[in-house]
Order: structure tokens, then sequence, then C-alpha cells
């Protein structure tokens, strides 16, 4: 493995996996807490604008986090101080305007994101939206800052950062359960802005923390002048706008996904559960996988290296897929045991396991393609050629409407379903997954515009026999599953699941050794 990957996987691997485990009991106790109910579905409602800006905005990966790594990478110290101090004071009014919009229409946004909500939730989610608007104007220095501390060579303090919210999150129910006890009268588990102020204070607190950090480096510059470095900036503000699009394809549909899902009870929080296990082992992967390749790919670029840069994208590609597919076989092997480890307890009972392992199921069939769309479209941040990109992610936007209506029966107010395939939520989470693969096929052959040739033919062939070997794998591995499956402790399912974990993963990669689609060494060879 190249140097450079080995020199930052580490710190970005533990640190990713320590807000993953963080973000893993946050869930484990608001399950706990809240179930699949009112209260929970409506969070996920109130929280989709904000959540938007901070996760594609403020995240790590994100248009912000990606445009500041190439821009500022090249740059001294001093000069990148300057950059960042300037584009963060501008965007941080733009997004203070937008808050102030957003509070003010709370109401009326949650009526067109959730049109099919009851009352009551609909009431609900307006409530914690208005608590949660102070997270956009600070998702956006929070962004910059990931990218100026990655530009620097930080990265674990940017992996470890989003941990800060899931420890507040459960810091803030450990403290209701407190109350709980002490009160039997007190009902505080299902006090309705609990979840949304908890998100603000551990927002708050990660905000302190990274402009500490950006001072203690010397990047925070209060005294440049805003005559300098004009170039910097808006090359800067043309990547972010439609990066935002771009990145944000997934997070976009969102809004389409849940709008549809305000159709079905209990949709909302059974999502959000579902996307949560897919996302936590898929965020390390892609932190893991495409963050450090960022900077190298602006290296090559800037030395005009197509060459180097075609050859580690290939690479890049191939492990991609080598990883995600196993992780796809592996959640649809283990789906009622992760579900039922995880979050089966208290408020989440068998009928929420039910709910919850079928979504996951269709969320892990899509997980290569969202991660190989990730990959290519920071690609096309790297040569800074995004209108394609842009342009990509407006149709699956358009295509992802059309699946959802069309997969959850094609319903017209009035004339009932027009489409007999009604899949439920279930069709909403395979609308994505069909748009996903369409985009990663046109930015896929569109790369040969850039002057970037993959080959295409024999990377699907390697594709093929890794999901050969992933569906031997796990059909022996489900065999053993169901002749094995008869325990009633937790800790026995724990035992199982641990051991089933082992085995499927030896057994794939060693079919994938046999069938020379794995170059996975532990050597000095270059990836």
């Amino acid at each position: 493995m190249h140097s450079f990957l080995k020199n930052n996987v580490f710190s970005i691997s533990f640190g990713t996996g320590l807000s993953k485990l963080a973000g893993c009991i946050r869930q484990i106790f608001i399950a706990a807490a809240f179930g699949v109910g009112l209260t929970y579905d409506a969070f996920n409602y109130a929280y989709i604008i904000p959540g938007f800006l901070l996760i594609i905005i403020g995240g790590i990966n994100g248009p912000l986090h990606n445009a500041v790594v190439a821009v500022l990478t090249p740059l001294n110290k001093k000069n990148g101080g300057i950059v960042l101090t300037q584009v963060s004071i501008k965007l941080s009014i733009l997004l203070f305007i937008l808050a102030i919009f957003i509070y003010s229409n709370a109401n009326l946004l949650i009526e067109l994101l959730a049109p099919n909500l009851s009352y009551e939730a609909k009431s609900i989610a307006t409530y914690q939206l208005k608590i949660l608007t102070p997270c956009i104007p600070l998702s956006g220095f929070i962004g910059l800052s990931f990218g100026a501390l990655n530009s620097q060579r930080k990265f674990f303090l940017s992996s470890i950062s989003p941990a800060i919210t899931s420890v507040t999150t459960i810091f803030f129910i450990l403290l209701s359960w407190i109350f709980n006890q002490e009160n039997a009268y007190s009902h505080f588990f299902t006090y309705t802005g609990l979840l949304a102020f908890a998100t603000l204070t551990g927002t708050l607190i990660q905000f302190v923390v990274q402009i500490w950090e950006i001072n203690k480096i010397g990047l925070l510059r209060l005294e440049s002048t805003f005559n300098l470095f004009k170039d910097e900036e808006r090359r800067i503000f043309k990547l972010i706008i439609p990066a935002s699009i771009s990145s944000g394809l997934s997070q976009i549909n969102v809004f389409i996904d849940m709008f549809f899902a305000s159709s079905f009870q209990g949709a909302a929080s059974g999502l959000a559960y579902g996307n949560f296990l897919i996302q936590a082992p898929l965020g390390i992967l892609s932190n893991s996988l495409i963050l450090p390749l960022l900077p190298k790919f602006s290296k090559l670029i800037s030395e005009k290296d197509k060459r180097g840069l075609q050859k580690k994208l290939i690479s890049g590609i191939e492990y991609c897929f080598l990883t995600t597919i196993f992780l796809t076989a592996f959640f649809i092997t283990f789906n009622n045991q992760i579900v039922q480890l995880v979050f089966q307890r208290g408020s989440f009972d068998y009928s929420a396991t039910l709910k919850v392992k079928n979504i996951l199921i269709a969320y892990a069939v899509g997980i290569p393609f969202y991660l190989y769309r990730d990959l290519l479209v920071r690609t096309y941040y790297s040569i800074e050629r995004t209108n394609f990109p842009f342009k990509s992610s407006f149709a699956g936007i358009i295509f992802n409407i059309f699946f959802d209506w069309f997969l959850i029966g094609a319903p017209i107010k009035n004339f009932g379903d027009l489409s007999p395939y009604n899949f439920g939520v279930v069709g909403i989470i395979l609308s994505s997954v069909i748009v996903n693969l369409i985009v990663c096929i046109l930015l896929s052959f569109n790369l040969r515009n850039e002057d970037i040739h993959i080959p295409n033919l024999d990377l699907l062939r390697k594709i093929s026999l890794m999901s050969l070997a992933a569906f031997i794998d796990s059909t022996l591995c489900f065999t053993i599953l169901q002749s094995t499956n008869n325990f009633n402790s937790n800790f026995a399912e724990f035992l199982l699941l641990i051991f089933g974990t082992l085995t499927f993963f030896v057994i794939y990669f060693l079919l994938t050794k046999f069938l020379k689609v794995n170059k996975f060494k532990v050597s000095k060879k270059e990836i």
C-alpha cells in the first residue's frame, strides 16, 4: 500500500471508528427510548434540512471540505488562513440569513416535506425544526474547518469530531432516564424537544472545539484583508455550489424519499435505523479509502500526471467494489441478528425489528453503487470538473421522483394506484439504488471526455467474480445459520454473530483470492 495512505489510514480509520461507535451507541439509546414512534418520526422530518447542511455542507468529505482541501493544500499556512477566514465570514452570513428564513417558515417547510403526516407529528416536527435552525450557520464553518484541518494533515480530529454530537445525545437521554427514575410522573423520554436540543448542543460543542484547533494551528486570521486571494475564494465558491448538488444527491433525495414515506406510519424511524446500520461501516470505508486519495489526486493534477491519476483511480475502484460487495452480502446474510442485537430492547419491539430488517436488506443492495458514486464525484472535484456531476445529479433527482412514485404503486389522488408494484417503504429505498446505479454509469463513461480512461469491461468482469464469491459465501453462511439459530440469549446471539462474521470474512477473502480479484497484500507494494 502506498506510503501516503499507510501514514494516514490508521488515524482516519481509528478516529472514524470511534465516531461511528459513538453513533451506534447513540442509536441504541434512541431506539430504546423512542422505538419506531411518533417523536422520533417527527425528529427525522425536522432534521432533514439542518441535517442536509450539517452532512453535505458541514460534513467530512462534503463539498466545503473537498473544495478547501483542493484550494488550501498548495498554499502556505499564513495564506491558507487568510483564505479560510474570508470564506468563513462570508459563508456564515449567507447561512445565518438562510437560518432566519427557515425558522420563520418552519411550519410551511414541514408541510411541504411531509404532507401526509398526522397533525400531531407535524406540530412536533415544526417545534424541533425551530430548535435546530442555529445548526445551519454553524455547519458552514464546521465544513470549512474539516477541509482546513485535512489540508494540514490533521486527520484524526476531523474524523473524531462528529462523535461529539453522539455523546451529547447519549448524555441527554441518560439525564432524562434519571429524571424518570426520580419522578414517577415525569415523562422526559417523550419530551418532544429532547433530541433537537441534544443535537444543537452537540453541534455547538463541535464548533467550539474546531475553532479552537483552527486557531491553535494558525489558520484563523481575523486581521486578514478582504482584498487578498480573490481567485482562491472564487475557486472555493465555484466548487461549492455544483458540488453541493453532486455530492448531495443522496441527501437531496432524502427530501423526496421522506415526502413519499410520510404516507407510511413509522417509515421515517425505520429508514433512519436501517440507514444508520449501513452508514456506520460505509462511512469508515469512505473516509479510509477515499479521503486520503483527495490530496493525492490534487497533487497529481497539479503535476499534470493524468496517467498516475488514472492508475490510482482504477485501483481505488477495485478496492471500493471488493469491500462494498462484501458488506452487501454480509448485511443480507446476518440482517436479523444485527437488528435484534443492536436495537431490540425497550420501546423497540419485535414488530419494529421485522420492519427494520427488511429495510436493511434493501439498503444493503445499494452499498456498492453508493460508494462508487462517492469516489467518482470526488474524482471530478479533484480535476475541478463539476458541470457533469451537477447535471447527472439533477437527472438523478428526477429519476428518483419517478421511481419513488412508481415503486409505491404510482398513487394518484382520487384515482388510486396506477402501478401493480407497491413495495411500500422498501420501494423507496430500491428507487435510490436504481438512481445511484444510473448516475454511476453516466459518471464512469463521461470520464473519457476528461482524458481519464477506465477499463469498464475488465472492471465489470472483476465485479461479477466478486459478486459470485459473495453469493457463494452468503449461501454457505446462511445455511449454517439456519441450522444453529436456536439461541434465546443475546450473549449467545452475539457470539454467533462474531463467529459468523469471521467465517464470512475468511471465506470471502479466500474465494476472491482464488478468483484473482483480491489484490490486497500487507506489503510495500503500491495500490
